[in-house]
């Protein structure tokens, strides 16, 4: 997977509103832009935003390619400082999922002592792509500088993997809001409202306490003016329940959905059905099939 460096001019080019954009990520971890670019970069190439021209330069957001025309749009991104006027260039749209405030941007002076050999002084820096020893370097930096997880050590940092080596889980701000997950989990407990699972009961001292909790409001149908109600809005969650709720469905699944499912594939909430117990329920419902006939 290539790796490349997209330059930003927060002077010259803010026309996305980057304040409110970042906003949007935190809740709803996506944001796509149109970005002009001097040449063709193929989808799920990996993006890193680097902050250039007046404002001090370093890392602040990371995102993926998921399209490439030849032609730039009406209203393209911001242009790359050393491309020729007259050239069309190609316009690529970037899915964003993790975005820095600005003013909080990994300092350049970071980058350079992981990759020396790149010049982040400079605009040239801009449309560069990143060999794949540089590619792992500015990850790993990513990771110790970029965008903090918050109390959930679950959630991956976005850009700290390659795409197709973590199943990223859509969480909103109210799931991450530490105030909201205490008056959670002293309502329902810490038990998982879907498949009954304590992390205290499997870990021991090391589980206690701990539980993700699920929003059961898509974040893209709240409001500005939504209030949160932690005893009805939010419900804990396993891991694994978690992302079953999330995954392959735009509105999650809600935990009466995941109990039928679980219920559906032979588990028993708080026991673990083995191969003896699932081939038993098989020959028991061929059995009551054929005395219904």
């Amino acid at each position: 997977m290539s790796t490349i460096i997209l330059g930003w001019d927060p002077v010259r080019w803010n026309r996305w509103n980057y304040a409110a954009v970042v906003e949007q990520v935190a809740d709803t971890g996506l944001h796509l832009e149109h970005w002009s670019v001097g040449r063709g970069f193929a989808t799920g190439t990996d993006v890193w935003l680097l902050v250039v021209g007046d404002h001090a330069p370093g890392l602040i957001g990371h995102g993926v390619v998921l399209s490439q025309q030849r032609e730039p749009l009406e209203e393209p991104g911001p242009p790359e400082p050393d491309a020729a006027p007259d050239h069309p260039g190609f316009t690529v749209q970037v899915a964003f999922d993790a975005l820095l405030p600005l003013g909080d941007q990994v300092p350049a002076g970071l980058l350079r002592e992981a990759m020396p050999d790149v010049a982040w002084d400079t605009a040239d820096v801009a449309g560069l792509e990143l060999g794949p020893g540089d590619a792992a370097a500015i990850r790993a930096v990513w990771t110790s500088y970029g965008p903090s997880q918050g109390t959930d050590p679950t959630q991956p940092v976005p850009g700290t993997y390659p795409d197709n080596a973590v199943a990223r889980v859509a969480v909103n701000r109210h799931e991450r809001d530490p105030e909201a997950r205490r008056a959670c989990i002293a309502h329902r407990g810490i038990n998982c409202a879907a498949c009954g699972f304590s992390f205290e009961m499997a870990y021991g001292e090391i589980g206690a306490d701990f539980i993700q909790v699920h929003h059961v409001v898509p974040a893209s149908q709240l409001g500005n003016d939504y209030v949160l109600d932690p005893l009805t809005d939010l419900v804990p969650l396993c891991a694994n329940c978690h992302a079953m709720a999330h995954h392959g469905v735009g509105s999650p699944r809600t935990e009466a959905e995941l109990r039928h499912i679980i219920a559906s594939a032979g588990y028993l909430r708080g026991n673990t059905v083995g191969p003896e117990e699932l081939e038993a329920q098989r020959i028991a419902r061929e059995i009551l099939g054929q005395q219904a006939e």
